[in-house]
């Protein structure tokens, strides 16, 4: 018998074919296994896309977007650039794989120039093996942690381009491969409906907002509605709806030409001091702003001479305008990472006409309640007119008829005191029948006391006020701040030189005519070595074509009367 050979059965293949057998057997292994890598990879885009749509806030679905990214990749540094409104730079960047120390050592995040800006002016993929070597590349600031390999795709939102997704440094190769380009694209393109969904979600939520605080200001007019608060409740609301640092309402005064501050909502507590400032407007512009529905401001500091601390940041306007009636305006900021879009803006327009609403509730609230006072205030002044000063009238003339007849002289001097007393008294009667017949609000008459009141400080005792005749309504409007001047000197001086214990002041308003007189009985003034304020107070009556005297007092002190015609 032949010996068998102790090698292995050859089946019948040359060696040759045998080596070409193992290529193909290895081929098919290297093909399985890059069918598994395929499958792996697709599992985790599935897993990316489905982890990616779990929660509708459109930051943290942003920040997952990136961090798929970079595990699908194999990148280990990520970022999402968000394009501004205007499309021409980032407006806010997402990054991930950068420790919150180095994020701060670096600096301001990039505003979407060199080589970032590609994907801006040309939205297509980029994938490069190492970035410094771009021509378009600008470098790294100071402490960046270096990076080579990059891979640029945008993230669509509809038909617009949200964003670009940016990877860098590839781990396990020099580069990115087009596979990792693949993957990512398709990631981008499941991305921009998971974020278009988290940006309906929000705006859906800014609505529901925006409406409950607009039916809160329809309940609101339901009710007694007082303006303050009503200006209160709204700056308020808009405030905690728009997320906003500062929120002002304006009034617009027409006949003025000028906005006044009425609330100042926001976290800088001096801001308080804006409220009561004035701002100037032209008439024109203030019109043509009624007619708009909303204003988007770059920076609301920059639009006028502001009175107080007002943030640099972009703002929304809105008119406050019912039946083509410009009564305000309401302003409200935005942080300058999340710029104001056009829904925002429609949002608060809506809720501003609204407002605007309430305004004009309250200020019809308002007048029905001071023409109830007038009315009752001109009932009681009718009354104590036609009744009881007749009466008082008729008992003097009694008193004064009987006066001849009492025998004893005591008698007839009690009598004629008592047609005095009867006299004072019907005076006093009559100047309270002007008070009551004056505006409700702020007076000449409350303004006169006020400055008596203040008065008393400086002199040590409170002086006598006396007003005779229509002092509200009859004297003008460019005559009050004169005499409230005049007034204030006359009371100064008084205090600074005459060493007085009583002073009296009397305003009298005739036909024709407006009489100060102002008395003290203190150590006097020579007329001749008059200076200073008292010129002044000549000079006022001489340019309202009106007559000033200073001249001694009978037993001791001075009177001083300015005298001026209403008229012209």
């Amino acid at each position: 018998m032949a010996e068998q050979s102790s090698d292995a059965p050859s089946l019948g293949l040359r060696e040759l074919s045998r080596v070409r057998l193992d290529e193909l057997l290895q081929e098919m292994l290297d093909r399985v296994g890059d069918v598994m890598a395929s499958r792996e990879r697709l599992r985790a885009l599935l897993d990316a896309v489905v982890g990616i749509g779990t929660d509708l806030d459109l930051r943290s679905t942003l920040q997952r977007i990136v961090e798929a990214a970079c595990a699908l990749a194999g990148a280990r540094y990520g970022a999402l650039g968000v394009i501004s409104a205007d499309r021409t730079e980032l407006a806010n960047f997402i990054i991930h794989g950068i420790d919150p120390a180095t994020h701060a050592k670096i600096g301001d995040l990039p505003h979407g120039r060199g080589v970032l800006g590609l994907l801006i002016t040309d939205p297509r993929p980029v994938r490069l093996p190492d970035i410094r070597k771009h021509p378009n590349s600008y470098g790294f600031p100071p402490h960046h942690p270096p990076m080579h390999s990059f891979l640029g795709v945008p993230v669509r939102t509809r038909d617009q381009i949200f964003g670009n997704l940016y990877l860098a440094e590839k781990q396990g190769a020099p580069e990115f491969s087009e596979e990792d380009e693949e993957i990512v694209v398709a990631l981008a393109a499941a991305a921009g409906v998971a974020i278009d969904n988290a940006r309906l979600y929000a705006l859906a939520q800014r609505r529901e907002r925006w409406l409950a605080a607009t039916a809160e200001i329809t309940s609101v007019l339901l009710g007694t509605v007082r303006l303050t608060e009503a200006l209160r409740l709204i700056a308020r609301r808009a405030r905690e709806v728009s997320g906003a640092a500062l929120v002002l309402v304006m009034l617009y005064d027409e006949e003025n030409g000028r906005y006044s501050i009425d609330v100042a909502d926001g976290d800088d507590p001096a801001t308080a001091a804006l409220v009561g400032q004035l701002i100037p407007v032209d008439k024109a512009a203030a019109a043509a702003f009624g007619q708009e529905k909303y204003r988007l401001v770059d920076n609301l500091r920059t639009i006028t001479e502001w009175p107080g601390p007002v943030p640099d940041a972009p703002a929304l306007a809105a008119p406050l305008a019912a039946s083509d009636n410009l009564q305000g305006v309401l302003i409200v900021t935005r942080a300058p990472d999340r710029p104001a879009d056009d829904e925002d803006a429609v949002l608060l327009s809506t809720f501003a006409g609204q407002a605007a609403l309430a305004l004009e509730r309250a200020r019809a609230q308002d007048e029905r309640r001071q023409l109830a006072v007038l009315e009752d205030r001109e009932r009681i002044a009718r009354d104590l007119h036609d009744v009881v000063i007749q009466r008082l009238f008729a008992t003097g003339m009694h008193l004064q008829g009987a006066a001849p007849h009492a025998a004893r002289p005591e008698a007839v001097k009690r009598i004629n005191e008592a047609v005095d007393d009867l006299d004072a008294t019907i005076r006093d009667i009559r100047r309270s029948i002007f008070e009551l017949r004056a505006p409700v609000g702020p007076s000449l008459r409350g303004e006169l006391h006020e400055t008596v009141e203040a008065a008393a400080t400086t002199l040590g005792f409170r002086p006598i006020l006396d007003t005779v005749g229509p002092v509200d309504s009859a004297v003008p409007d460019d005559i009050v701040p004169e005499l409230m001047a005049v007034l204030r000197e006359a009371l100064s001086n008084i205090a600074r030189h005459a060493q007085a214990t009583t002073a009296r002041v009397t305003v009298q308003v005739t036909a024709d005519k407006l009489n100060l007189r102002v008395e003290d009985d203190g150590i006097g003034a020579d007329p001749a070595a008059a200076r200073g304020g008292v010129v002044n107070m000549r000079e006022r009556a001489g340019d309202l074509l009106g007559d000033f005297t200073m001249t001694p007092r009978p037993g001791g002190g001075t009177i001083v009367t300015w005298q001026v015609p209403l008229a012209g």
